[in-house]
C-alpha cells in the first residue's frame, strides 16, 4: 500500500494538480486561458472515448462489460439516495439543495476517471477499456434520481421536463464520450493508428496542464467560498470514500479485474462539477451552486485525486490479490 501511495503521489498529473494548489493559495497570477481549458477537455474526452472504444472493438461485449454496465447505472440511481439522506440528515440542507448536492455524489467526474485511469496505468493495473461506457452510462441515472429526490417531475411544466431531459442526454461531454467511443469502436485498432500520434503523443501532457488548471480553479473557490458549513465539509470527503469502496466491492464482486473494478470505484467516488451543475441550473434554478459546486469541486475533486484514487486503487488490490508492478 505504500509503494501505492508513492506511485499516486509522484505521478506528474498529480504534482501539476498540487502545484495548481500550491500557486492559487500562493495568490499566483497564474492562470490558463479560459478558451484553451476548454480546447483541452474537449481533447480529452475525445482522447478518452477514443481508446475505450477501440479495445472494446479488439475484446468485444461480453457478460462482464454488461455486468459493469449494469452495475454502473444501478449506482447512478441509486447512490444519490444515500447522498441524500446523509446531507439531509447530518449537513441540514433543504430539500432542493439536498436533491441538487446527490444529484453531483451520484454522477461522475470525466476529469477524475481519465486522472484515475493514467494513476493506475502508472502502477500497472489499467483499467478495461469498456469502463469508458461505463462512465457515460452513469452521468444521465444520478441527475434524474436527484431531481425526483429535490422535489419529482411532476411538480415541473412539461417544457421544464422536456428541456431538462434534452440536457441531461445530450449534453457535451455525453455526446462527445459516447461519439467518441462509437467512433473507435466501428474504427477498431486499424482506423485508430491514423489519429494515435495526436491523441496518444499528447494525452499526458494535456492532462498535466489540465489538472494544473484544475488545481488552480480548486483553491481559488475554497478561498472564496462562504457557503461550505464543517458538516458540508465532513460529508464531501465522507461520500467519496464509502461510495468508492462500495464501487470496488461490486466491482471485484461481478468479476472485473483489479483496474476495471478500482476504476469503478473511482467513478463511484467521483462528484460531477460540469455537466450534473448545467442541469441544475435548468432544473433546479433555485439551489445554491456556492453549496454543490465547491462541495464537489474544491472539496470532493482534490481529495480523489490527492489520495482517494490511491485508496481505492490499494483496496482493488487487496481484495483481488494483485498489487501491480512498478514501471
Amino acid at each position: 500500500m505504500d509503494q501505492l501511495a508513492i506511485q499516486t503521489f509522484t505521478s506528474p498529473v498529480v504534482l501539476f494538480f498540487v502545484l495548481g494548489l500550491l500557486a492559487a493559495f500562493a495568490r499566483s497570477d497564474l492562470a490558463i486561458p479560459e478558451a484553451l481549458a476548454k480546447g483541452m477537455s474537449l481533447y480529452l474526452m475525445a482522447a478518452i472515448g477514443l481508446k475505450g472504444g477501440v479495445a472494446v472493438s479488439k475484446s468485444g461485449f461480453d457478460t462482464t462489460v454488461l455486468s459493469a454496465l449494469g452495475a454502473g447505472i444501478a449506482a447512478g440511481l441509486l447512490l444519490p439516495v444515500f447522498a441524500y439522506v446523509v446531507i439531509k440528515k447530518f449537513g441540514k440542507l433543504d430539500r432542493i439543495n439536498a436533491g441538487a448536492v446527490a444529484a453531483h455524489y451520484g454522477s461522475i467526474s470525466v476529469v477524475t476517471f481519465v486522472t484515475a485511469v493514467e494513476i493506475l496505468e502508472f502502477q500497472s493495473k489499467p483499467a478495461g477499456g469498456y469502463m469508458v461506457a461505463v462512465m457515460a452510462a452513469m452521468e444521465s441515472p444520478a441527475i434524474l434520481s436527484g431531481l425526483l429526490l429535490a422535489r419529482g417531475l411532476g411538480s415541473q411544466s412539461g417544457q421544464s421536463t422536456k428541456e431538462m431531459l434534452h440536457e441531461v442526454a445530450f449534453n457535451a461531454s455525453v455526446v462527445l464520450l459516447l461519439g467518441a467511443f462509437a467512433i473507435g469502436l466501428i474504427g477498431g485498432a486499424d482506423g485508430f493508428a491514423d489519429v494515435s500520434p495526436f491523441f496518444e503523443a499528447g494525452f499526458k501532457g494535456v492532462l498535466c496542464i489540465f489538472l494544473l488548471d484544475m488545481g488552480l480553479i480548486a483553491a481559488r473557490r475554497i478561498m472564496d467560498s462562504r457557503a461550505i458549513t464543517w458538516r458540508l465539509a465532513v460529508i464531501a470527503i465522507f461520500l467519496p470514500i464509502v461510495n468508492g469502496a462500495v464501487g470496488t466491492l461490486v466491482g471485484v464482486g461481478i468479476g472485473l479485474d483489479a483496474g476495471s473494478a478500482a476504476a469503478l470505484g473511482v467513478l463511484c467516488a467521483s462528484a460531477s462539477y460540469i455537466a450534473v451543475p448545467a442541469a441544475m441550473r435548468l432544473a433546479l434554478p433555485e439551489a445554491d451552486p456556492g453549496i454543490y459546486l465547491t462541495m464537489s469541486l474544491s472539496i470532493t475533486f482534490p481529495f480523489n485525486v490527492l489520495i482517494n484514487i490511491g485508496l481505492i486503487s490499494a483496496f482493488a488490490s487487496i481484495l483481488t490479490g494483485n498489487p501491480g508492478v512498478s514501471p
